[in-house]
């Protein structure tokens, strides 16, 4: 029996190697499962935020779900003068993301993307830089979610292949990561965001959306750790019901470096948990930075965490959260605490 064919047992990440063509790479550019149905109607703005309903009419406009002209959303004699791309600014659980896919789902387009900007940045290393703009050249629609600002590299490679795509007549939107302890620097994040991409930034308009994290998330609390005997039975139970990975901790992290980040997608499909046993602290950055987008994956996917170990919410020394990669860590350490607590 084949891990693409079982639906329950347990499974070992480190035993597989994932392929992933462009095609498929590309296919899989759409909002995740808890964004898969977030509309406008279903974004909840709070009135104490008069922001919040100012972006939401304003991205409705944008997506042309609020009152189109008469002759369709794309008819130019008919539409308001636009800029190609918004730039969502606010903190931390605002609803940043629920708004990028409610766009998503509401523009009348034949072709969207919609994506991290890890996963746009591991299409282009996978592809290459000139086969993914041929890809994406005349998409109606590129969502990128977390734009990152911490690595100057990568942020001129999308800088690039979005002026491409925009002269090409593509439309963006786009939200960047803010620390999540960090609900008073969002305007700190426009002004990054705007400063990093200065080549693209005339093309992006950008909407403040103020408010309180609507998910509540403490996050100085800790990940939940399991004794090796809890960590057990809760895999074997899980396990009965679904495909559960189970792995040491050491060993997954050596795994990732043999997989590209494009591929990690795969590397969890058909999982309902994922194990991890001895987590331990990282030394290297490297390979905490690949930590960090599998992840993403996991946290997309809607999969719980169950480990043993030191609590995955420490994982990431203080030298490393005093670094330029601050942001992605405390993403990660958010989402991690939120993993092991479903």
């Amino acid at each position: 029996m084949t891990a693409s064919t079982t639906r329950t047992g347990i499974v070992h990440l480190v035993e597989r190697a994932p392929q992933l063509a462009g095609a498929d790479m590309v296919a899989a550019l759409v909002p995740p499962p808890q964004f898969a149905d977030a509309t406008f109607e279903t974004y909840r703005a709070d009135p104490a935020y008069p922001s919040q309903q100012e972006a939401k009419d304003l991205l409705l406009a944008f997506s042309g779900a609020g009152q189109p002209a008469k002759g369709g959303f794309f008819r130019k004699a008919k539409r308001p003068e636009t800029k190609p791309g918004v730039y969502l600014d606010g903190g931390f659980g605002v609803g940043k993301t629920h708004l990028l896919a409610a766009i998503y789902h509401a523009l009348p387009a034949r072709r969207k993307y919609f994506g991290s900007f890890i996963e746009y940045t591991a299409l282009v290393g996978a592809l290459g830089y000139k086969n993914t703009v041929e890809l994406f050249r005349g998409a109606d629609l590129l969502c990128i979610d977390e734009f990152e600002l911490d690595d100057p590299g990568d942020t001129m490679v999308m800088t690039r292949l979005l002026g491409e795509l925009v002269s090409s007549g593509t439309r963006l939107a786009a939200t960047s990561n803010t620390p999540p302890n960090a609900l008073g620097e969002g305007r700190f994040a426009a002004q990054d965001f705007l400063r990093e991409i200065h080549a693209m930034a005339s093309s992006f308009q950008t909407i403040r959306i103020d408010g309180t994290d609507y998910r509540h998330r403490a996050v100085d609390g800790h990940a939940q750790v399991l004794t090796q005997p809890q960590y057990e039975a809760a895999v074997a139970d899980a396990s009965a019901s679904g495909l559960v990975s189970d792995d040491t901790f050491a060993h997954l992290v050596s795994h990732l470096a043999k997989v590209h980040p494009s591929r990690y997608i795969r590397l969890i499909e058909g999982l309902s948990a994922v194990g991890m046993r001895d987590v331990e602290p990282f030394t290297d950055q490297s390979a905490a930075l690949r930590f960090v987008a599998f992840i993403d994956r996991v946290y997309d996917a809607e999969l719980p965490i169950r480990a043993t170990g030191i609590s995955l919410d420490l994982v990431f020394p203080e030298e490393m959260l005093a670094g330029g990669y601050r942001k992605k860590y405390l993403r990660a350490v958010s989402r991690l605490v939120a993993s092991t607590l479903a």
